[in-house]
């Protein structure tokens, strides 16, 4: 991790507010072919029916670097997800059950009932560093996300776990021990894994510049590159 990381990891300014769910219409119509007789003998055969095209369901549960925190709605990285849906026509409909200020036992305690009332096909696990910003044990933020990738599973759903990690100040064992505890939670349980949400913005020089002002939320412009970030691992799942 590059010394010039300048985020404070998370949700520090408005930790619990209520996050704006969005639940957004599905991408993709069903199609439905008609059976069509074909003239011929008395056993004559008829045409087999075309396939059903449903959507997909893409849960994401993570913080406020999900939930929009201090931007325009519609300009944060999990709209930018269904748009890129769209553009690759892959049907498929996002929920975003994002909260500013949640930790990994919060999206744990959540889950469940996200799961039965989406019933989704994929869940992005978006957690961790506001268990970090609050200096929540490592062992407790791994037993949570390893719980929350099991109970999505078991629901039928693909999972993808997007690690963090965190800025110098908290002291090179702590990070590395930080940012290694998802690699275990995505070995141990066998779901994709991104390994830093904000590679190529909080790291490198002219961070600063990709952040609200606060020093803490990315700002606008850096949406897409998060986007760039999980796109290309959420895709093998989604497709």
């Amino acid at each position: 991790m590059s010394k010039n990381i300048i985020f404070a990891v998370a949700d520090c300014s408005k930790a619990g507010a209520p996050a704006r769910l969005g639940w957004s219409k599905s991408l993709a119509a069903v199609v439905v072919a008609a059976l069509a007789a074909i003239p011929g003998p008395p056993h004559a055969q008829t045409q087999p029916q075309a396939k059903t095209t449903a959507a997909s369901t893409v849960l994401v549960v993570g913080d406020s670097l999900s939930a929009e925190y201090g931007l325009r709605r519609g300009t944060g990285w999990v709209p930018l997800l269904e748009k890129k849906l769209a553009a690759e026509k892959i049907p498929a409909r996002v929920v975003n059950a994002s909260i500013s200020g949640d930790t990994t036992s919060g999206g744990r305690s959540r889950l469940p009932a996200l799961l039965e009332r989406h019933k989704p096909d994929t869940v992005v696990i978006e957690l961790g560093g506001n268990d970090a910003l609050r200096g929540l044990p490592l062992e407790m933020t791994e037993k949570n996300l390893a719980a929350m990738a099991q109970a999505a599973k078991k629901a039928g759903a693909r999972v993808l776990l997007v690690g963090m990690q965190v800025p110098p100040n908290y002291g090179g064992a702590y990070g590395t021990a930080f940012s290694k505890l998802f690699t275990t939670v995505s070995k141990a349980e066998k779901v994709a894994l991104v390994p830093f949400f904000l590679q190529g913005v909080a790291d490198g020089d002219g961070a600063a510049a990709n952040f609200q002002a606060d020093r803490i939320h990315p700002n606008e412009q850096s949406q897409a590159k998060m986007l760039a970030n999980v796109w290309p691992t959420l895709k093998t799942l989604v497709q």
